[in-house]
């Protein structure tokens, strides 16, 4: 069993009220838009990180972190990238790869908008956690936090914060 905290868009923002969820996962997975490495670096601190870089990020964080980055998870297939799209509408860089081979669990940012749902077409669960910076046009920070056990996603809770 991995518990999951999934955050996006933190655009160089990381508080208290985050960290004190980071400390409860296992693994923090984050989508894009991490704004200055002081932010992955405090998560990396108490608990193993994946991140991938957005399209605000500079080249520092480009560096570190892959614009997309596809890995296994006990036994369920992820694949995490910031500008992903959604079911029947993928981002065109993506769309041929995601068909010929789609993960069990697709993960982007870049929205701000907080999305859960099943692309029943090609049987994967798509995740969005919102954003939980303070920059943008969000009225609230958001955040998913998620159990994987074995080749099962459960347990989904999403975590909010005013901005």
């Amino acid at each position: 069993m991995t518990k999951i905290l999934l955050l996006s868009d933190t655009h160089s923002y990381i508080d208290d009220d985050v960290l004190k969820y980071v400390k409860q996962a296992d693994e923090v997975w984050h989508a894009g838009d991490i704004g200055d490495l002081k932010v992955t670096d405090a998560i990396e601190a108490l608990k193993p990180l994946r991140a991938v870089y957005g399209n605000i990020d500079d080249a520092k964080v480009r560096q570190v972190f892959p614009e997309n980055n596809r890995f296994m998870c006990e036994g369920v297939d992820v694949w995490m990238t910031h500008i992903g799209g959604y079911p029947n509408r993928y981002n065109v860089l993506i769309r041929d790869e995601i068909y010929k081979n789609p993960p069990k669990l697709f993960i982007c940012g870049h929205s701000h908008i907080l999305k859960v749902m099943p692309d029943k077409k090609l049987k994967l669960l798509h995740m969005n956690p919102g954003a939980i910076g303070k920059y943008g046009f969000h009225k609230v920070r958001t955040m998913l936090r998620f159990v994987i056990e074995g080749t099962n996603i459960k347990d989904l809770e999403v975590i909010e914060f005013k901005k």
